[in-house]
């Protein structure tokens, strides 16, 4: 699942510098995505994929110091980044130091400038790599949250999830118009959400609203994870 997730990167990140000279990706935290960040700094992907065109931000974050074992961006920078050749200055990653609700105005402000938007666009991204939690939420977009109901705002402070602490995160309005999508998820800890979010429409999950309005939505799945469901999906 982990070279399978470091494909796709890769095939995105090319295909992209060649079609308009830059890859812009958002990356999730988590434990099942490290597997295909320590992938990324090895080859044939440490080589094979244009970094000093590449550009990463973050869907969420959890407000904390990077050198927290919880900080997204922290884990990130320890398993790929230190080893890759990204420009500093092309890793936009969220402020989890400063308040929740600054943290949220200056990664808006960040985005909007990068993608020079107006007051009512949106970012378009070329790939979002997301995961799904055990109650069925993804980015830090929590079931029963105000936050899913925003239409305007990129970004928000939100607070939730495990450890429960405050949480800077991506609205669904930047998340659905991704270029690619995929969702990444392993262990059989995830095979009872994971029936719910394919068999039952009305559980209304937040990883249930994830529908691209142009792009593609792939999941990749390990067996364990997918071990419940009785739809017949290729799993790795």
């Amino acid at each position: 699942m982990a070279m399978t997730a470091a494909d796709i990167f890769a095939t995105t990140a090319r295909d992209s510098v060649a079609g308009k000279e830059r890859f812009v990706v958002a990356l999730s935290g988590g434990s099942t995505p490290r597997a295909i960040h320590r992938l990324l700094a090895e080859e044939p992907y440490r080589s094979g994929i244009p970094w000093t065109k590449t550009h990463m931000f973050w869907v969420d974050e959890r407000c904390v110091p990077e050198n927290s074992p919880a900080s997204n961006y922290g884990g990130a920078k320890r398993d790929f980044l230190d080893q890759i050749p990204v420009p500093p200055g092309q890793i936009h990653h969220m402020p989890g130091e400063v308040s929740p609700e600054e943290g949220a105005v200056q990664y808006e402000t960040e985005l909007r400038g990068f993608f020079r938007l107006t007051e009512d666009d949106f970012p378009v991204f070329d790939l979002i790599l997301l995961g799904i939690g055990k109650d069925g939420h993804t980015a830090s977009l929590f079931p029963g949250k105000d936050v899913l109901d925003e239409g305007k705002k990129l970004v928000m402070a939100v607070k939730g999830g495990n450890p429960d602490v405050s949480r800077l995160t991506m609205t669904f309005p930047v998340l659905n118009r991704a270029g690619h999508i995929v969702f990444l998820v392993s262990g059989r800890d995830k095979a009872s959400i994971l029936k719910t979010v394919f068999e039952n429409e009305k559980a209304a999950l937040p990883a249930q609203r994830i529908h691209p309005l142009s792009g593609r939505l792939t999941w990749l799945l390990d067996r364990e994870a997918a071990s419940l469901l009785s739809t017949d999906i290729g799993c790795m």
